[in-house]
């Protein structure tokens, strides 16, 4: 029998109080006194992976080593754990309905009526226990996406708890995140909205063993022991979370709470090695104490919605924190970039990343973008789309080829330096069926992309359809952008640079998806080092 224990993170009274950052945080904690964690996050939407949606609508689709679309949530814990997520951290209501009516159209419910309870949840129960059932891992932290009450949600509830029932309190707890407000009027924190929430789970069946609390002000003892009353939980047990300056400062202060002892006392497990924070700690130093500043353009059509470019985002912390300066990004909307633009809105950066998309919108003001960072000698590095950019760019403008394009935006452009991949072409459905995962690239020796990796062959992660044509390989590394980076099985063109330039580099895959707080991304690194050396010139 397994001996695999198990974390369950609810939430209440709100969406988007960080479940994700807490069950990263806590796996961290539990990670640095030596055990072995993973983290999975349980979706309640009916689509079978976030794969299909738009960004604007649940930010970044976030993929795995395995080709897995996941939530954004799996980012957070990679970068915090600096272990690889797979296919079975990630599963939404779509996936668990196909695949119980895939079973019943097999007939492997023997003529039976296929219900809520037991099918339903049996399946979530065998998805929550796959990665304990490998053996590789002594906690499993599993995240329930939503709000206690949500209709959408409840399936996943009574799988919990089924489990606890089933398993007793040694081997399974709940921790229930929820938010203590602020009334301002009153000038005090309410504790209401929480109580209400756990009588909420409580009526599903399920007693919260640990309480999480957001708060903006501090909780006093008066108040933790009215929420262990109140709620049913010791008050050893009431955790306080406030807002943080960073992300990066939680899982110190959810060590400060207490947080990873309570667990640890309630899962029966020894708790006498301390966590080992050191390499983390050196991070948070470097990271809230630069010794420069360097402003970077990022050029993206979902700049109102951050969170469309979350890896993006924390690999530049990470590189920052790398090379000891601060990276302020300046959200530029592609849109809004025009003759009359470019100038006011690109002449103050140290350094441009145009950002990967899908679709026409917005895309002439990326190539625009890439035109004054190869123009003006900007540093400059294009992800997937603005890899594509940069080719589209520099054949319209170097090859003098003025309808160069991308057969994405014009199917019937007469010159397509980027058009849809082979075994894309027959492809109708949408979901899942990009080329996804991780690929293997070789490197041109004396490249700035080999003596960033110090490798000639890497693995990074890819999300695309549409793909560098070969037919205009020649032409292009005639006038001046090199392929530097090639697939060996496919011949595909991963990676290209301008070796005239002071640092422009163009990659198909997407390097964020792998910088972690312990390895920051090296093409990140060496990219904020290259804008930084960059700024101290123009000095």
């Amino acid at each position: 029998m397994s001996t695999t224990k198990y974390i369950f993170v609810t939430g209440g009274v709100s969406s988007s109080l960080g479940k994700g950052i807490i069950a990263a945080s806590l796996a961290k904690l539990l990670q640095a006194r030596g055990y072995r964690v993973t983290i999975q996050k349980l979706d309640p939407y009916i689509n079978v992976d976030p794969g299909t949606l738009n960004p604007y609508e649940h930010g970044e689709c976030y993929v795995t080593d395995d080709g897995a679309e996941t939530d954004l949530d799996l980012g957070h814990y990679e970068r915090f754990l600096n272990v690889t997520t797979s296919q079975a951290n990630n599963v939404t209501t779509g996936r668990i309905y196909q695949s119980v009516i895939e079973k019943e159209r097999r007939g492997e419910f023997l003529g039976k009526t296929v219900q809520v309870i037991p099918h339903i949840t049996n399946e979530i129960k065998e998805r929550v226990q796959l990665l304990g059932n490998t053996g590789d891992y002594d906690i499993i932290i599993t995240e329930i996406g939503g709000t206690v009450g949500d209709i959408e949600s409840l399936p996943y509830i009574e799988a919990v708890r089924q489990m606890k029932w089933e398993m007793g309190d040694d081997n399974a707890l709940v921790i229930h995140l929820t938010l203590v407000p602020y009334l301002s009027a009153a000038g005090e924190l309410k504790t209401k909205p929480t109580q209400h929430s756990v009588k909420t789970l409580m009526e599903s069946g399920i007693r919260a063993d640990i309480l999480v609390c957001r708060t903006e002000h501090e909780l006093s003892d008066d108040l933790r022991r009215k929420l262990a009353l109140f709620c049913n939980v010791k008050q050893e047990a009431v955790i306080q979370s406030i807002d943080a300056s960073t992300i990066y400062d939680v899982p110190n202060m959810m060590l400060e709470e207490g947080l990873d002892t309570v667990t640890l006392q309630k899962l029966n497990l020894k708790n006498s090695k301390k966590p080992d924070l050191k390499k983390w700690n050196k991070f948070l130093q470097r990271h809230k104490n630069p010794k420069g500043e360097v402003h970077i353009g990022l050029i993206g059509k979902y700049v109102e919605l951050q969170d469309s470019y979350k890896s993006i985002l924390e690999s530049f912390i990470h590189a920052g924190a790398e090379n000891e300066v601060k990276v302020k990004l300046e959200f530029i909307h592609s849109e809004h970039i025009n003759a009359k633009t470019i100038g006011k809105k690109l002449s103050k950066l140290d350094g441009i990343l145009v950002a990967p998309g899908f679709g026409e919108r917005g895309i002439e003001g990326k190539v625009a973008a890439v035109q004054y960072a190869r123009e003006n000698n900007l540093p400059f590095l294009g992800i997937c789309l603005g890899m594509q950019m940069a080719v589209i760019e520099f054949a319209r403008n170097v090859l003098k080829l003025k309808d160069a394009n991308s057969t994405e935006m014009n199917p019937a452009t007469k010159n397509p330096v980027i058009s849809i991949m082979e075994d894309q072409k027959n492809i109708t459905d949408k979901g899942g069926t990009m080329r996804l995962g991780s690929w293997k690239c070789d490197l041109k020796e004396g490249s700035i992309v080999s003596k960033v990796y110090k490798s000639r062959t890497i693995n990074e992660r890819h999300r695309h359809r549409y793909e560098f044509n070969n037919k205009y390989r020649e032409q292009l590394e005639a006038a001046g952008l090199v392929a530097t980076g090639i697939n060996p099985d496919t011949g595909l063109v991963e990676i290209v640079e301008i070796p005239s330039h002071p640092w422009f580099v163009g990659v198909q895959y997407h390097p964020e998806y792998k910088s972690t707080v312990a390895n920051p991304h090296p093409l990140f690194v060496a990219f904020v080092k290259a804008v930084h050396d960059h700024a101290e010139n123009r000095k």
